[in-house]
């Protein structure tokens, strides 16, 4: 082969790295850009604190309260609404659209309106039920160039976690959102369903799964009660359970790959792809959908999607089958731990080469 040959060959396999390499970068440059703005706004909602509240409100990175998530009614860390300066609490809702999509934005805040119908449903009400009793911690220094997080979290809608480390992708699990009541009978909110989508495509899903698979589809005949992967117990479901969604027919598979993406699409567009596309490059096929209980929305249900970068677990069975728990799990990242290991495993290379 002459010089020329050759020269052509290394320009197509330069030109091939390059086409392979440049999505990856793309991606890293979205991201970076995801990650500046949720930055930016964290610092201003940290400079619109008063000194007591910012120091209420901030952690170190490493402190224990960053693990300690939970969505029932109980005392909280950092600093809640109701407590805020109103150019706070306007910060906090900004940080909260720099970290959510338009979608996720307006199903935290449906949710948390939620607290209002409870608080005329329930005769302890007006004692725990407050729309303005969702707390917001930060863990770290909001900055581009050292690791940071932060937490929204109360009932019943969250706890929502983000952990943002430099040149990796961001991490947003545990996520949790819930809804009680699931739909609202009557009331100036009547009919409102925070969570709808998460209902409907999956009965759907569950209805088109074919009837030969409905044994390993249908894991209980009863609800669990509750999600499983609770606090505490992230590491309680090790083995995916159900049916593949590689063994189901074309239109139940795009169904349950709308209901992932239900759930991813509650973040902003950049984490939501990165997200996504982990989960295709490690196999959708390989994602496993489960349910438990009776495939009837009246009756208390549960269901499951498992993977190897992802569980999504929701359930209904509360309130008659009218008060949802959904949480979504990154299996190795909760808590961007992985991201940190990476982070830190560099940065001790670098110190010592």
């Amino acid at each position: 082969m002459g010089s020329f040959g050759r020269r052509q060959l290394l320009h197509g396999a330069v030109a091939a790295a390059a086409l392979t390499a440049a999505p990856r970068v793309i991606q890293a440059q979205v991201q970076d850009g995801a990650r500046a703005a949720m930055a930016r706004a964290a610092a201003a909602f940290v400079a619109a604190l008063e000194p007591g509240q910012r120091q209420a409100a901030i952690f170190p990175l490493g402190h224990d309260e960053r693990r300690n998530w939970h969505y029932i009614p109980r005392s909280r860390a950092g600093v809640a609404f109701k407590e805020m300066p109103p150019a706070a609490r306007a910060a906090a809702h900004e940080l909260m659209k720099a970290s959510l999509s338009g979608v996720g934005y307006a199903k935290a805040v449906n949710v948390v309106k939620l607290e209002e119908v409870l608080r005329q449903l329930e005769t302890f009400g007006g004692f725990l039920r407050d729309p303005e009793k969702y707390y917001v911690s930060v863990f770290g220094v909001p900055e581009a160039t050292a690791p940071w997080g932060w937490r929204l979290e109360g009932h019943h809608l969250f706890s929502l976690n983000f952990t943002l480390v430099p040149g990796r992708p961001i991490s947003v699990t545990p996520a949790f959102f819930g809804a009680n009541p699931a739909e609202v009978a009557s009331g100036p909110h009547r009919g409102l369903r925070a969570l709808a989508e998460e209902q409907d495509l999956a009965f759907a899903l569950a209805r088109g799964v074919d009837a030969g698979l409905r044994a390993r589809l249908v894991i209980a005949a009863e609800s669990p009660g509750d999600i499983v992967s609770g606090p505490g117990r992230a590491d309680s479901l090790k083995a995916p359970a159900g049916v593949a969604l590689g063994e189901l027919g074309a239109e139940p598979r795009s169904l349950a790959l709308r209901l992932i993406e239900t759930y991813a699409r509650n973040m902003r567009s950049e984490i939501a792809e990165e997200a996504l596309r982990r989960m295709r490059e490690a196999g959708s096929e390989h994602v496993r959908f489960a349910w438990a209980g009776p495939i009837d929305p009246r009756q208390p249900y549960y269901y499951r999607l498992h993977g190897p970068t992802l569980l999504i677990e929701y359930d209904n069975s509360q309130n008659r089958a009218n008060h949802v728990h959904s949480v979504w799990h990154d299996p190795r990242n909760d808590f961007g731990a992985d991201l940190l290991r990476a982070h830190y495993d560099k940065s001790h290379g670098e110190l010592t080469s």
